[in-house]
């Protein structure tokens, strides 16, 4: 397929394991994968061009949800039907009356000697409607599926689903390879986008590293051209992606939804600060409950300070989710001014909020940047990134590594400058000396490092300064 771009890493794995398929020398023929990713991320897209570049016989089958189980146990003997197996007439006119009854029509449809692919788009959504379905499905991989050279792909976007399959209680742990499928990487944003340090990371930040929202930008476009014709179709990725990620996992009336907008959209990180910003709509009690949801969700997370003190009493809470960073602070609240056919506000709105919201926003990027390209030989402690801050949030360092929570060494303090075209002068520099010396673990002689795209004046004592173009370089 054209315009296919990155998942280098992903389509290599899933091309080991058909072949081990192909290579037969398993005790089962059969390969299952568990491929699970948050929706619109490419799973669809992966396993598709996975298909067309193997040229064997596949089946395709996509659950919906809340569908009749009728309907979809015959829409997939109709798939079945309609698909390039050599068994495909089987299932002509036949409706299976349980999951068993289809996956054994799957099964006979298969080529006995020869390597195939199957596909279940959503499983989770498919079981929910099936009790005892992960049982069915165990039963019928081991007796059948298993038999045949089939590489069987089960994919799903609720995580949490996706994830209990494989857990030692439920039927079908141990049989399928987990995968799990995060966004685009900054580096595979730049290359769709055909810019370049820290106008790639803008990029990235917009996108989410969503690959339908990414493939809209338009080589040669600023970001302020991208959201101006974003904003101007109320059917834009950039529009609509966040609408069916929240809509599909957390309707508005749900508390989860509430405290996530609280987080997101208005930016708040302490427990407290969320709970006075709903003003009594949610008791701590329900709060807690939803923290918790959200984190297992992955949508948000609890960042502690990294010192040689613990931190567990001033946890900041933000979003995790690259995908929705972006849209719950700068795209859900201009909706109204794109419902309204006024683009050019909402443009004016992104442009006066961005450079703030940018600067906290880069910080979780920049850290696990580092922590792909450390440790190294300089750094050889530097297992932990993170920031640090007292109760009172004053001062703020950006960057401390470490080897460990609590640290015992503390490897170096960082502070990230994220602007347009500024070098890291020397006020940064004196400003980061005083505020270092107040981490717990901090000594005199402790490193002080700094990330700014453009660079830092000459001269200035520091251990290392990354630009964005290095920082780039972690994930390629």
């Amino acid at each position: 397929m054209s315009g296919f771009v990155g998942r280098t890493t992903e389509l290599r794995d899933l091309a080991h394991l058909l072949d081990v398929v192909r290579a037969g020398q398993r005790a089962d023929n059969g390969v299952a994968v568990l491929l699970r990713g948050r929706r619109r991320v490419g799973k669809s897209r992966l396993v598709s061009e996975l298909i067309e570049r193997s040229g064997l016989p596949s089946f395709y089958f996509q659950a919906a949800r809340h569908a009749p189980l009728s309907e979809e146990l015959g829409l997939f003997a109709q798939t079945i039907a309609s698909s390039d197996l050599p068994g495909a007439e089987l299932a002509e006119a036949v409706v299976p009356n349980s999951l068993t009854a289809a996956l054994r029509l799957l099964a006979a449809a298969l080529p006995e000697d020869s390597p195939s692919i199957a596909v279940i788009d959503e499983l989770p959504w498919l079981l929910e409607a099936i009790p005892g379905g992960a049982g069915e499905l165990q039963r019928v991989w081991d007796r059948e599926l298993a038999r045949k050279p089939l590489l069987l792909l089960l994919l799903g976007s609720d995580l949490t689903m996706m994830e209990a399959l494989s857990h030692a209680d439920q039927p079908f742990h141990g049989r399928a390879t987990e995968m799990v499928l995060h966004t685009l990487s900054p580096a595979d944003v730049a290359h769709m986008t055909g810019l370049a340090g820290k106008d790639a990371f803008d990029a990235y930040l917009i996108t989410g590293g969503q690959p339908l929202v990414a493939q809209e930008w338009q080589h040669g476009h600023t970001m302020t051209d991208f959201i101006a014709a974003s904003m101007s179709r109320s059917t834009s990725a950039l529009i609509t992606s966040g609408i069916r990620v929240i809509d599909s996992e957390f309707p508005p009336s749900t508390h989860a939804r509430l405290v996530l907008t609280a987080i997101g959209g208005r930016g708040e990180r302490t427990h407290s600060g969320i709970l006075q910003s709903l003003q009594g709509m949610i008791s701590p009690a329900s709060l807690d409950r939803a923290l918790a949801l959200l984190s297992e969700k992955r949508v948000v997370t609890a960042d502690e300070p990294l010192s040689a003190k613990p931190g567990t009493k001033d946890r900041r809470w933000r979003v995790s989710d690259p995908a929705l960073r972006f849209w719950l602070a700068l795209v859900e609240p201009s909706l109204p001014l794109v419902d309204r056919g006024r683009p050019d506000l909402a443009t004016q709105q992104f442009s006066a909020q961005f450079a703030s919201w940018r600067g906290r926003a880069i910080e979780p990027v920049v850290r696990e940047a580092l922590a792909r390209l450390l440790p190294d030989p300089r750094w050889p402690s530097a297992l932990e990134l993170g920031g640090w801050w007292p109760r009172n949030n004053t001062p703020e360092l950006d960057l401390v590594a470490a080897e460990a929570r609590p640290a015992r060494h503390i490897s170096f303090v960082g502070s990230i400058k994220w602007r347009q075209n500024s070098l890291f002068t020397r006020a940064d520099f004196r400003a980061l000396s005083q505020d270092a010396l107040q981490v717990p673990g901090v000594m005199v002689s402790t490193p002080l490092v700094a990330v700014c795209p453009a660079g830092a004046e000459p001269d200035l004592p520091l251990a290392h300064v990354w630009t964005a173009e290095e920082l780039l370089n972690a994930w390629r």
